[in-house]
């Protein structure tokens, strides 16, 4: 005999904690938390430190051939470029190496990365480049092109012991 008291099984109601409904409820926590958390502030990379367009002498120059930490500078016809983010190329091991720190006009111009195409006597005249024919000139000219497009100009190169060279270093 059935008991009076209780209701048959199919009259009970389903109970809703169930081991599914207990996991879609913790992912659907779990999502709404994620949506509501403060998101992290956001960092900017560090700024490279600013460029000042300086004169520099030869001598001056040549520390910055990428050796030490130092950025890489090499000069086309005066103008100094910073060529640091081609370091691949111009720095330490590259290819146009020993143009780093130097003024390369004359082995671009010349299509040669020999070392006698690099001025030996750094306190001595700057390259006037005068014995170049009008195709080297060319040459120099296309070199000098690209780098203004690619490359920032941080200064210009002045014999030492010329008046530009005398008046940068009074105002250092």
């Amino acid at each position: 005999m059935a008991d009076s008291s209780s209701p048959p099984p199919a009259a009970q109601a389903a109970s809703p904690v169930t081991p599914i409904n207990l996991i879609l409820l913790a992912l659907f926590v779990f999502l709404v938390y994620l949506r509501l958390k403060p998101a992290k502030p956001q960092v900017l990379p560090r700024a490279p430190p600013p460029t000042v367009f300086r004169t520099f002498t030869p001598p001056e120059l040549f520390p910055y051939n990428g050796l030490n930490g130092m950025p890489v500078y090499l000069a086309v016809r005066g103008r100094i470029f910073d060529v640091t983010s081609g370091r691949n190329f111009y720095g330490p091991s590259g290819p146009y190496a020993n143009f780093a720190g130097r003024d390369a006009s004359r082995g671009l111009a010349c299509g040669s990365f020999d070392e006698d195409m690099l001025t030996k006597d750094l306190d001595g005249p700057l390259d006037d480049l005068k014995d170049l024919n009008a195709e080297q000139m060319e040459a120099l000219q296309g070199w000098e092109e690209r780098f203004l497009e690619k490359y920032l100009v941080v200064g210009k190169l002045v014999p030492v012991g010329s008046d530009e060279a005398k008046a940068a270093a009074a105002q250092q």
